[in-house]
């Protein structure tokens, strides 16, 4: 069973920084990875996504300048560093495997538990 459990989330000013991770455990078809989002009365939306070597990223448009994903495969974990933090970033990060040998933005198998994130003004 595949598990994928995040972590690094807070209460943090505007203008601050956070760091989450994503630990995939179990019988896991490591991947292409992303970083999606849901805000209270959102749909879940993509953040970011990152190739299985790493060499490819992808930003959303909000997000771009500002988050970098990255990842350590030897260690099955995802990274998402987020600076200059704004309150429309105030939501529950989750992370996924992407669909597809090349980067796309469709999530696919099951979600972890999500980590919230909260950026006051």
């Amino acid at each position: 069973q595949v598990q994928l459990v995040e972590s690094g989330g807070g209460l943090v000013q505007a203008g601050g920084s956070l760091r989450l991770s994503c630990v995939a455990s179990g019988t896991f078809g490591w991947s292409n990875m992303g970083w999606f989002r849901q805000a209270p009365g959102k749909e879940r939306e993509f953040v970011a996504g990152i190739s299985l070597s790493g060499v490819f990223t992808d930003y959303a448009d909000s997000v771009k300048g500002r988050f970098t994903i990255s990842r350590d495969n030897g260690k099955k974990t995802v990274y998402l560093q987020m600076n200059s933090l704004e309150p429309e970033d105030t939501a529950v990060y989750y992370c996924a495997a992407l669909a597809g040998g090349v980067l796309t933005r469709t999530p696919v198998g099951s979600w972890g538990q999500g980590t919230q994130v909260t950026v006051s003004s």
